[in-house]
């Protein structure tokens, strides 16, 4: 995707820590949107790599990281980039069938 000037900025939320904003933290700046979604992507896919037991179900695995897992979003000035940009609940639960 174009840039056009856009800025595309992921922050990771803690959902153990749901609205605690101290928890947040600053991943990076990315000029495209398919770099900060591949970025989001990869913190959610790492959470579940480390800290989820393959032998459970898909709901078990997606019940530990809705619950303990980080939550990485976009905030962008880019109004192509669609509200929002990227869900990290939906791509876990995707990843979480996947096996």
């Amino acid at each position: 995707m174009a840039n056009l000037g856009h800025t595309y900025s992921v922050y990771v939320d803690d959902n153990y820590h749901y609205q605690d904003e101290s928890a947040r933290y600053k991943l990076g700046d990315y000029a495209t949107l398919d770099g900060a979604v591949a970025a989001c992507e990869a913190v959610v896919d790492q959470f579940l790599k480390d800290e989820v037991a393959m032998d459970q179900t898909a709901a078990q695995r997606y019940a530990a990281y809705t619950g303990f897992g980080p939550d990485p979003f976009i905030v962008t000035d880019d109004p192509s980039a669609g509200h929002p940009p990227f869900s990290a609940w939906n791509y876990a639960r995707e990843r979480c069938h996947e096996g």
